[in-house]
């Protein structure tokens, strides 16, 4: 995510940020001022938990552990937990990493994600950046004492992957139903990939890495899943499940497919949504989207995004999202939902990318989606809610 592309971006971002509780579509028309179809179910933004407030929530996840909780991720390092209830009142803090963290520019507590088996073993992986040029994947463990709390004693560093700039640290972090754990990794930062490292598969950066929490090999604290696509290249690293990507920031799987999306954020020109394949090279800095960026421009071998956007129209930072698999919206069912941080523009994608629609003008700089555990939608927005896809009652 742009998020995030410079600390004075955030802060612009966040003085136009939105403050109302509910987001309509703004015309009545079946079709929007770009000429893209507008949905004919008549859905809105509200506010989920009207009595909390989180301050750049980036974040959201829900274990599958039978307990109906929410966990909100916030940039500046803190976890927080509630009951899924819209007359929740109060959060617990469940992990506080605040002030001994980096959170200069798009760094901080940056993702987590709950261990298939976390009802049994409490574990929770986390990413953040400890330092400027350090992203790390940590392990903790719920308290003994407190479910809604980690020990943070039981810290386990996984894995830590140099940056060399504030930026582009990607940051997301999800399980798959291979029971593995999927990294996506930014370019490392710097305007143009001026280190070509997504490209250069001898490092970590501008890949969505996939590795085995479960087991450990040869000094790591975690190991290589047998079917990585570039095990048997000395010359590349094992974790590497795809690359050539500039930022991913946000990636869900399909929890009927297994398709894995991601949106990927463009340089100057273009935002891009790609389908992520075993050993697929998505293109960048070779192309942004599939505009020629650098080099010769041969594309051969290289994997296009399912849909691309330009930035003419104040979209400037794709903030990919989920596949609806909830049963609250029928409208949505089987579609990518997806926004824009900067303009607040959310739209829905069709699997297979022939129609894509209009679906909200928010308003609001969106930096995540998530589900809970009725697979229903929601978003994290810098105005410090978090919003709830519903069927409006009108």
């Amino acid at each position: 995510m742009k998020v995030l592309k410079s600390i004075t971006l955030v802060f612009i971002f966040l003085l136009f940020s939105c403050e109302t509780e509910e987001f309509n579509n703004n015309s009545n028309d079946d079709m929007d001022d770009t000429g893209e179809e507008m949905p004919s179910e008549s859905i809105v933004l509200a506010n989920a938990f009207p009595n909390l407030s989180f301050t750049q929530p980036l974040d959201f996840q829900s274990p599958d552990d039978g307990s109906n909780r929410v966990f909100i991720g916030e940039k500046g390092g803190s976890i927080r937990v509630f009951d899924n209830d819209s007359d929740v009142m109060e959060t617990a803090v469940f992990l506080d990493l605040r002030g001994t963290i980096s959170t200069s520019s798009e760094q901080g507590l940056l993702g987590f994600a709950f261990h298939p088996s976390f009802e049994n073993n409490g574990y929770i992986y986390v990413c953040y950046t400890p330092s400027e040029r350090l992203s790390v994947i940590s392990r903790f463990t719920v308290s003994s004492t407190n479910q809604n709390a980690v020990d943070l004693t039981s810290e386990l560093v996984v894995i830590e992957i140099p940056q060399p700039a504030t930026n582009h640290n990607g940051g997301q972090i999800t399980f798959h139903t291979d029971g593995y754990l999927y990294i996506a990794m930014g370019d490392g930062g710097g305007s143009g990939d001026p280190d070509g490292n997504a490209q250069n598969r001898t490092n970590l950066l501008g890949n969505i890495l996939r590795i085995d929490v479960d087991n450990t090999q040869a000094g790591l604290n975690y190991a290589i899943p047998s079917n990585n696509p570039f095990i048997s290249d000395t010359s590349v690293r094992d974790e590497i499940f795809a690359y050539g990507f500039r930022n991913p920031w946000r990636m869900s799987f399909d929890t009927t497919t297994g398709k894995l999306w991601t949106g990927d954020v463009g340089q100057n020109e273009i935002e891009e949504i790609d389908i992520v394949e075993i050993g697929g090279n998505y293109g960048w800095k070779l192309f942004e989207g599939t505009s020629c960026f650098s080099g010769d421009c041969d594309d051969t071998g290289l994997i296009p995004p399912i849909l691309e956007y330009n930035q003419d129209n104040g979209d400037r930072s794709i903030t990919g999202g989920y596949v609806y698999r909830g049963d609250a919206i029928s409208t949505l069912q089987g579609k990518y939902v997806y926004g824009d941080f900067v303009s607040g523009r959310i739209w829905t994608l069709t699997e297979d990318g022939s129609a894509n629609e209009l679906l909200l003008e928010s308003g609001l700089n969106i930096a995540s989606f998530g589900t809970d555990a009725s697979q229903e939608l929601y978003l994290c927005a810098f105005d410090g809610n978090i919003y709830k896809f519903v069927v409006s009652e009108n």
